[in-house]
């Protein structure tokens, strides 16, 4: 069993979070989510921690959104 790299291509970011590498390469250059640019391609690298600290901050961001803006059953007529 390989263990998990200790840094992440941003195509392998997305594969984690399911979406883009577009949409992860926008999280970088926000500033949403920690990476570092490495060699003279400037390729980014995001270290696995970063990400799992990403994870756990959006995790606790949307726990904070649902109990300040309640679910009603109008949500679903939408």
């Amino acid at each position: 069993m390989a263990a998990t790299p200790r840094f992440l291509t941003l195509a392998d970011v997305a594969e984690v979070l399911n979406t883009s590498s577009a949409q992860v390469y926008a999280m970088v250059r926000r500033g949403e989510l920690p990476a570092i640019k490495i060699g003279g391609r400037g390729q980014w690298r995001v270290e696995a921690d970063r990400l799992e600290d990403y994870i756990a901050g959006a995790y606790k961001q949307t726990q904070e959104y649902v109990e300040t803006h309640p679910f009603v059953d109008s949500d679903l007529s939408d």
